[in-house]
């Protein structure tokens, strides 16, 4: 396989990688083969993944707004990804030009893009680190540069979580960055569940199982499960909902020849919660 000229070397790319599976349902460019045939593999189950993606990518741009609209001028966003139009620091300056961003992700070719992306601009930085140890994003130099955790910060987790299964003690890595929060920070949060899925749990779970063959568990939590990481926060209106359902635009009737919302947009909740 011919390695791309943008493809970091020692990165294995006969591996499946999520954040580029993810970049491929957006319709990006930073994918292989590899990455394509496991997500075509997933969508015979759930042909309906690219709209959840959209979903999810529509519900962080509302809440980023909100944040700025709140006041909120810091963001961590940890799980980023590999960089696409509307990121965090996109949205943000667009109502803040002051706005801060510190982007966090474990896979290479994501961090290598993301730096790429945000060469010489001062106020975002990338960390290469993992969810599952607070700690080393915490103490990075990046956040200690561009972020006072004395003043409120955006906390995005946005289609991350359910990549870590309960022996990764997802929960306490949660409550671990809520409490290095000040009081008036929000969590942003997205999260897969079998709840609202078009399909019955029994094919939906082919596509849960196409991650698990390339070692990235999808964990399908319910509501009430997901409901436990905002433990410390308190929920903004309207809640823990589904993704198009969060302070939804255009609530009006549907114009002459509008489509509805489609089914699979509502695979997933979503929500922003407020520490106290």
């Amino acid at each position: 396989m011919e390695r791309p000229a943008w493809a970091p070397p020692g990165i294995d790319i006969s591996v499946p990688s999520v954040s580029r599976i993810y970049d491929y349902y957006l319709g990006g460019s930073h994918n292989f083969e590899v990455d394509r045939q496991a997500a075509r593999r997933a969508m015979e189950f759930m042909p309906g993944l690219p709209k959840i993606m959209q979903a999810n990518r529509a519900f962080m741009r509302r809440a980023v707004r909100h944040a700025v609209a709140e006041g909120v001028t810091q963001f961590l966003d940890i799980g980023s990804g590999i960089p696409t139009f509307g990121n965090v620091h996109e949205i943000a300056r667009a109502a803040s030009p002051e706005a801060r961003v510190v982007y966090v992700d474990h896979d290479p070719v994501a961090v290598a893009h993301s730096r790429a992306v945000l060469a010489g601009d001062d106020l975002s930085a990338v960390v290469s680190a993992d969810l599952r140890k607070p700690r080393d994003i915490l103490d990075s130099p990046e956040a200690d540069r561009l972020l006072d955790l004395d003043r409120p910060v955006a906390l995005l987790l946005v289609a991350v979580l359910h990549f870590l299964e309960d022996s990764d003690e997802p929960y306490a890595a949660v409550a671990e960055l809520r409490d290095a929060l000040a009081p008036g920070s929000l969590l942003i949060l997205t999260h897969a569940s079998y709840e609202g899925i078009p399909l019955t749990e029994e094919v939906a779970g082919g596509a849960v199982g196409v991650y698990r063959d390339i070692r990235n568990p999808l964990v399908m939590r319910t509501r009430e499960q997901i409901s436990g990481f905002f433990e410390g926060f308190e929920l903004v209106e309207p809640g823990l909902v589904f993704m198009p359902d969060w302070h939804p635009e255009g609530t009006g009737p549907l114009a002459e020849g509008e489509e509805p919302e489609d089914p699979y947009a509502f695979s997933g909740y979503g929500g922003v919660g407020r520490k106290a």
